[in-house]
């Protein structure tokens, strides 16, 4: 990734440092051997920022060491107890034969695992805000980076976007490190790879990209990597922003990435040929490909009986159908094609819509645009209130408006199951895509009526048999179809069943486990007897 290059240059007589603040090759730029040189260099570039220290050792009378480190960033008791201390009681011994190099420094004084050396100050200025300390050393040109890394970070709870009854209840937090040992302590395998990026050039934000060697496909590997690698930008806040650099139609309300705050789903996910991209400072992963199933399947559906996970997984189907239809049909239905309605229905919808003063499709469209925004004032709004208030207020908004006559009851009715409808998808990303739809076919419904649905439902079809994801057909295993793989997509397999992985790629190792595990009972045995 091409960076910003500058370079520092020093001058006499600090603090009248700078000529310019930088120039053109600060890549290129070196450590002095003159101790006093390298510390204005960094007091340079550092420069304003009262929050990074200065730590000096002195050595007969004269300073030999120099720590510096940013205290939010770094861990300051190791960096007392491994670092300070063992210099302070170096320097009091009154030893003559005190190595003047850093290298020495790990054997002789640091104590710390992790550490690395180096005379370029780019890298050092990247070490030092990712937590580093650094030493520096009187008469060498070499420092000393060590890791004590130790910003605070919060503890390990369920994710409150996806929450199971049966199942771990651990989720990712915003610490990368930590996020990797969930992930290692699930798949203990050295074929479990992770490659770093950093990424922004402001942020310097470590994106991690994770997948099991022989049965992840190398050509998806590659392709991964070369659409995060490509990816130029100032910062990276978020897994967001990584999402919407590197799925393959941007302008799609499907969702081409599937995001988790789960290490369950990602280890899964990575056990079927899958790849995670983890970004630092975020608790949500990447998983790539997505396909349209992924959307409407839960973690859950494979911690609880596969009778009772396929049940609610055709409630999913069913409810899927009623979040984008029926408005629409409700819409069409009484504007075009009242033949349709049965008698009794029909006229206690006309006595229902008597008093109200506008068309079947903006009294839809009315309620619809409520519902979201009582929606959204429900998330937005602290906890202990949003709730009661998207309640309330849907209780109350709806009640009046029917007794004002400004809205029928059937309509409050339709769109507050289609509101629940909704929320029966387990995936917030595809959720939103399936909430968005419902307003063109709105419009399609009371434009053209059934044709505008029937219009709508091909044009959805087609475009989510069209759709990919990194190279793979959003509507697999159904278009194209692969019988193996049907199995778990209407049904939830038993796992003793599902002896293949899915055949959404050119996986390496198609096998998950061997067949003939299908449990059966001790005929006429007692299970004493059997042994």
């Amino acid at each position: 990734m091409k960076r910003f290059k500058k370079r520092v240059r020093i001058k006499p007589g600090y603090p009248n440092i700078p000529e310019d603040d930088y120039s053109e090759d600060e890549e290129n730029s070196r450590l002095t051997s003159d101790l006093e040189q390298n510390e204005l260099i960094f007091k340079h570039i550092f420069q304003n920022s009262s929050d990074i220290v200065f730590r000096k050792v002195r050595l007969a009378g004269e300073n030999h060491w120099l720590v510096l480190y940013f205290p939010s960033l770094v861990d300051e008791k190791m960096i007392d107890d491994h670092i300070l201390k063992p210099m302070i009681a170096k320097s009091t011994t009154k030893d003559d034969l005190i190595n003047e190099k850093a290298a020495a420094l790990d054997d002789e004084i640091i104590s710390v695992g992790t550490t690395d050396i180096t005379s370029d100050v780019t890298d050092i200025v990247r070490h030092v805000l990712n937590g580093h300390a650094i030493v520096l050393t009187r008469a060498d040109s070499n420092a000393m980076m060590v890791k004590v890394n130790g910003n605070k970070q919060r503890s390990l709870e369920e994710p409150s976007s996806e929450p199971v009854i049966r199942g771990p209840r651990d989720g990712f937090i915003e610490n990368l490190s930590t996020n990797i040992g969930l992930l290692r302590s699930r798949l203990k395998t050295s074929r479990l790879k992770m490659e770093s990026n950093t990424i922004g050039e402001l942020s310097q934000t470590q994106v991690v990209i994770t997948y099991i060697v022989g049965i992840v496909p190398e050509s998806l590997v590659e392709e991964v990597r070369k659409r995060v690698t490509r990816i130029q930008i100032d910062g990276i806040l978020d897994s967001g922003y990584v999402e919407e650099f590197i799925e393959d139609l941007p302008y799609s309300p499907f969702p081409q990435v599937h995001s988790t705050e789960r290490p369950d789903v990602v280890a899964a996910e990575l056990l079927e040929g899958k790849i995670a991209i983890l970004v630092d400072n975020t608790p949500f992963v990447l998983i790539v490909p997505m396909t349209f199933w992924t959307g409407l399947q839960a973690s859950e559906d494979y911690y609880v009986r596969w009778p009772i996970a396929t049940f609610v997984r055709w409630i999913r189907f069913l409810f899927i159908f009623i979040a984008i239809f029926a408005p629409p049909l409700y819409v069409a239905v009484t504007t075009y094609h009242q033949e349709m309605i049965p008698t009794n229905l029909v006229l206690s919808i006309a006595s229902s819509r008597e008093a109200v003063p506008f068309p079947v499709l903006v009294e839809a469209f009315l309620m619809e645009i409520t519902f979201e925004a009582l929606r959204e004032a429900g998330i937005r709004l602290p906890k202990q209130l949003g709730q009661a208030i998207s309640i309330v207020g849907a209780l109350v908004i709806g009640q009046a408006a029917v007794q004002a006559g400004i809205i029928s009851a059937p309509v409050v009715i339709i769109v507050s199951i289609t509101g629940i409808a909704a929320f029966t998808i387990p995936r917030y990303s595809f959720a939103n895509g399936i909430r968005l739809l419902r307003f063109p076919m709105l419009f399609l419904a009371g434009t053209f009526g059934l044709y505008g649905i029937v219009l709508g439902f091909l044009g959805i079809l087609l475009h989510v048999a069209s759709l990919r994801s990194f190279g793979v057909p959003y509507f697999t295993p159904i278009a194209p179809l692969t019988f193996m793989n049907v199995k778990d997509i209407f049904i939830r397999a038993p796992v003793w069943a599902k002896t293949r992985r899915p055949q959404s790629a050119d996986f390496n190792n198609p096998v998950r486990e061997p067949a003939g595990q299908k449990p059966s009972p001790t005929r006429g045995k007692r299970p004493s007897e059997s042994n």
